[in-house]
């Protein structure tokens, strides 16, 4: 996997767990503030091993972890509403 597609790959997954943080806010307290946040995709094991390595190499560091495990969020359509004058 190479480093373009591993970013992309990882903000797509931080984009879902956003949505889901404005949805659900007070998974955010969970999380300490000094912690680095790892997204383990629970649909992509190529991903969620890369990230786990990333994670390893953190705590390896003395860096505090959290990980996030999650599955792809479905996509829901649009609400759609028309104003007029």
């Amino acid at each position: 996997m190479g480093r373009n597609d591993l970013t992309r790959r990882n903000l797509d997954l931080l984009d879902d767990f956003m949505r889901y943080a404005f949805e659900h806010p007070g998974i955010l307290d969970q999380i300490p503030q000094d912690a680095q946040l790892v997204i383990l995709p629970m649909d992509d094991p190529e991903l969620s091993a890369q990230n786990r390595q990333t994670a390893s190499t953190l705590c390896a560091r003395g860096e505090k972890v959290v990980l996030i495990k999650l599955r792809k969020a479905e996509v829901y359509p649009p609400e759609l509403e028309l104003l007029t004058a």
